[in-house]
C-alpha cells in the first residue's frame, strides 16, 4: 500500500525520529513494528482509526473513487462519517479529507455515488457533470428513544469530482415507513427505461425505488421471501447486468450481504441470478431450484470479505464489473491487533457470468496491474507427501505476491511458514470436494476466541482432475481465486514474523507455477 498524504508522511517520520532518539520506548517501537508487520503493501487501509463497508464507489476521469465508513476519532466503531480516496491503478491510494460528517438527520451510514451525465438533478450541467451520493441517515437520538423510523435516505453532491460535497436542503429524499433496518442505497441509470434504480435493503429483504432526478422516490418492488439466506441482517444490496460468458445473452446479479449467516461464521455476501424488467426482480427458475436445494451461492467462502459493491461508470471490455468488499468481519472486526487503524479492503476484482446446465455461476477474478517482477516459474514438478519447497522469501518476497499454480492429482497442502513456525495452511480434500484454508497457527489469533476456531471451507463446483489457483498474497492476507474464480476464499491473519518459504505436500503434478512480486 502506498499512502502519499501529508498528515500520514509527517506521522511516520516522527515514529521513526522518536524511535532512534528514544530506542527503547515502548509506544514508539510498537508502532513501528505494526506498521512493517501489518500495513499491507497491496491494499487500502485508512491512516488512522476504524473503516468498514465500502461506499459511493465510482471511476470517473481515470481514477478510482473509494468513499467507506470511517470513523475519524477512534479505532472502532462508532460515528460514522464517509472516509475518501482515490487511486489510478486499484493498488496505490491517497487518502482524501473527509467527504460526508453526521448532519442534523444523522450519522453518515453506507450508500453509493453515481456520475448524473445528462445533469438529471440540476445540481450541475452536462458540461460539469454532478456526482451524485446517496446514503442512509441514522438518527441515534430516535433510536434511543424507541422509535423504528430511525434511518432515511439522504443525497448530496460534488460539482469537482468527489472532492467537496454538498448535501441537499431537502433531504431526506426517501422517508422511512416505520421500519427497523432500512439502509444502503445502491443506485444505478437503467438505459432501457431512461430512470435511475435504487436497491435498498429492509429487514431480511430487498425494496426497489425509481426517479428522474435522484430527488423524488417512487416505490416499486420488493424481493427476498422464501430464497435465500434469512440467517442474519441484509445490507448492502447491489444490482447490475452483466453478459454471460460464451452466449449471446445477459442476466441481471443481485448481491446481498448478511450479518450474521455466513458460510464459514458471521458475515458474507451472497448472490442471485435472474432478470429485471425495470420494475422488479425476477430470479432466474432453475437457479432458484439450486439454491434450494443447496445454497452455495456466496461472492467470497472466506471469513474476510464484506459488503461488497460494484464500482459505478466503469466496467472492462468484455463487460465485466469491478467489485471491492471490506475485508473483515463482524465477529471480531473491531478486536484485531493494530491500534493505530483497522481493517483493509480487499483488492478490486472483475465480476463475470458462467453458465452451468442451464443455469448460471458468478466468478470473480483480482484486478491488478500489469507492471510484475522477480518471477519464478516451476513445470510438470511431481509432488509426494514429503514436504516441498517451491518459493523462499529470498527468490520472491511472500507479502505482495501473486502466484498462479495449475495442479492434477488428487489431495494438495501448501504452507505458508517462517522461523517462529507461524503456519498458513491452504489445501484441497478430493473425497469431501472441498478447499480449506487454516489460519489457527498463522501468528496472533488470541485476540478473539472466534478468530481461528476451525478451518474455513469452500465446495468445489467442478469436477475435473485439473484444478487452477491464483492467489495474491499480502502481509496480512490471502486471496485464493480456484477453478478461473468459480471458489473464491479471502482471510487475514497477523503473523508475528513475515513469511520465509511457500512449500507444498500432496499426491499429484505440479503442472505450472509462476510467481511474481508485485511491489515496486
Amino acid at each position: 500500500m502506498i499512502y502519499k498524504t501529508k498528515k500520514f508522511k509527517i506521522n511516520l517520520l516522527i515514529g521513526l525520529l522518536m524511535t532512534q532518539i528514544i530506542g527503547c520506548e515502548e509506544d514508539s517501537s510498537a508502532l513501528l513494528n505494526e506498521e512493517q508487520l501489518y500495513r499491507p503493501n497491496l491494499h487500502f487501509t485508512p491512516n488512522e482509526n476504524w473503516m468498514n463497508d465500502p461506499n459511493g464507489m465510482f471511476y470517473y476521469k481515470d481514477k478510482f473513487h473509494l468513499f467507506f465508513q470511517h470513523n475519524p476519532n477512534d479505532n472502532v466503531w462508532g460515528p460514522m462519517h464517509w472516509g475518501h480516496a482515490t487511486s489510478k491503478d486499484g493498488i496505490s491510494w491517497q487518502e482524501h479529507d473527509i467527504a460526508l460528517y453526521p448532519d442534523k438527520n444523522g450519522t453518515i451510514y453506507s450508500g453509493s455515488a453515481v456520475v448524473d451525465h445528462e445533469n438529471t438533478s440540476g445540481f450541475g450541467s452536462k458540461e460539469n457533470p454532478p456526482i451524485v451520493a446517496i446514503f442512509t441517515n441514522h438518527s441515534h437520538k430516535k433510536q434511543d428513544a424507541g422509535q423504528n423510523d430511525y434511518e432515511t435516505q439522504g443525497i448530496a453532491y460534488s460539482l469537482d469530482e468527489g472532492m467537496t460535497w454538498t448535501k441537499y436542503e431537502n433531504n431526506p429524499v426517501i422517508e422511512n415507513p416505520g421500519t427497523k433496518d432500512f439502509r444502503d442505497p445502491k443506485v444505478f441509470w437503467h438505459n432501457e427505461q431512461e430512470k435511475w434504480i435504487l436497491v435498498l435493503a429492509v429487514g431480511q429483504e430487498v425494496q426497489f425505488f425509481a426517479s428522474s432526478n435522484l430527488k423524488q422516490w417512487q416505490k416499486l418492488s420488493s424481493f427476498g421471501e422464501g430464497i435465500g439466506n434469512h440467517k442474519g441482517v441484509w445490507e448492502c444490496p447491489d444490482l447490475f447486468q452483466l453478459p454471460v460468458q460464451g452466449m449471446q445473452h445477459k442476466k441481471w446479479v443481485l448481491l446481498v450481504s448478511i450479518n450474521p449467516g455466513g458460510p464459514n461464521g458471521g458475515s458474507a455476501t451472497q448472490y442471485f441470478i435472474g432478470d429485471f424488467d425495470g420494475d422488479r426482480f425476477i430470479i432466474d427458475p432453475a437457479f432458484a431450484d439450486r439454491m434450494n436445494n443447496e445454497h452455495s451461492f456466496w461472492i467470497d467462502f472466506g471469513r474476510d470479505n464484506y459488503a461488497g459493491v460494484t464500482y459505478n461508470n466503469i466496467e472492462t471490455e468484455k463487460g465485466e464489473r469491478l467489485l471491492q468488499g471490506w475485508m473483515s468481519n463482524w465477529q471480531y472486526a473491531s478486536k484485531v491487533p493494530t491500534s493505530s487503524w483497522r481493517s483493509a479492503m480487499t483488492l478490486i476484482r472483475k465480476i463475470s457470468l458462467v453458465p452451468d446446465n442451464g443455469s448460471y455461476n458468478l466468478v470473480t477474478s483480482p484486478y491488478i496491474p500489469s507492471k510484475k517482477t522477480s518471477k519464478k516459474t516451476i513445470q510438470n514438478q511431481k509432488i509426494t507427501n514429503t514436504s516441498t519447497t517451491l518459493i523462499s522469501d529470498k527468490e520472491v518476497p511472500l507479502s505482495a505476491t501473486q502466484i498462479n499454480i495449475e495442479w492434477e492429482g488428487v489431495d494438495f497442502e501448501f504452507l505458508l511458514s517462517n522461523a517462529l513456525e507461524n503456519k498458513l495452511k491452504i489445501g484441497f480434500h478430493k473425497a469431501e470436494n472441498t478447499f480449506y484454508i487454516d489460519r489457527r497457527e498463522a501468528g496472533k489469533t488470541d485476540f478473539s476466541k472466534k478468530f481461528a476456531t476451525t478451518p474455513s471451507v469452500a465446495p468445489r463446483k467442478v469436477k475435473t482432475s485439473e484444478i487452477n489457483l491464483t492467489m495474491i498474497l499480502d502481509k496480512t492476507s490471502v486471496e485464493l481465486f480456484y477453478d478461473n474464480g468459480l471458489s473464491v476464499i479471502t482471510e487475514i491473519f497477523f503473523l508475528e514474523a513475515p513469511f520465509e518459504e511457500f512449500s507444498i505436500v500432496g499426491d499429484g503434478i505440479l503442472k505450472q507455477m509462476e510467481a511474481y512480486s508485485l511491489k515496486e
